[in-house]
């Protein structure tokens, strides 16, 4: 049986030659801002300068809902919708938004270790799987 296709949600997003998934934010130049996604310029002085990085694959959770709606397409999954985690990661140069891959209100907690993950986000048209960033609960609370 041949393996499942699966692709990222959106290349620019990684590090392209890591060996693990790692997220890639940018530091600037002048006043060391680091953002994710990538950006052109610093949001913080203006500086024109960013220079790549590739962010810390673990963190903690700053802050946490859970999604009990579906959300609009072409984000939503490949069968009936079940609620999800969402929070904010600290990864210590920047605070990231990303899914997470517990759901369960009672497991989540501020300051919580997280590490990176990917997780199925939907199914394009050809069955290609395609995955997003998360960050899967760790450890115990901080």
């Amino acid at each position: 049986m041949p393996e499942p296709r699966t692709r990222l949600v959106d290349e620019s997003l990684f590090v392209a030659d890591a060996a693990q998934v790692t997220l890639r934010g940018a530091t600037c130049d002048g006043c060391g801002t680091t953002t994710f996604p990538v950006q052109d310029g610093c949001p913080r002085c203006g500086a024109e300068r960013m220079t790549p990085v590739a962010l810390p694959r673990s963190g903690r959770l700053w802050s946490f809902t859970v999604q009990g709606f579906e959300p609009k397409p072409p984000y939503r999954g490949d069968g009936p919708f079940v609620p999800y985690g969402v929070g904010y990661v600290d990864l210590g140069p920047v605070i990231v938004e990303a899914r997470l891959t517990e759901s369960d209100p009672d497991r989540l907690e501020v300051g919580r270790p997280v590490r990176l993950t990917t997780t199925p986000a939907f199914r394009d048209e050809d069955g290609t799987s395609v995955l997003t960033f998360a960050f899967a609960v760790e450890g115990e609370p901080a």
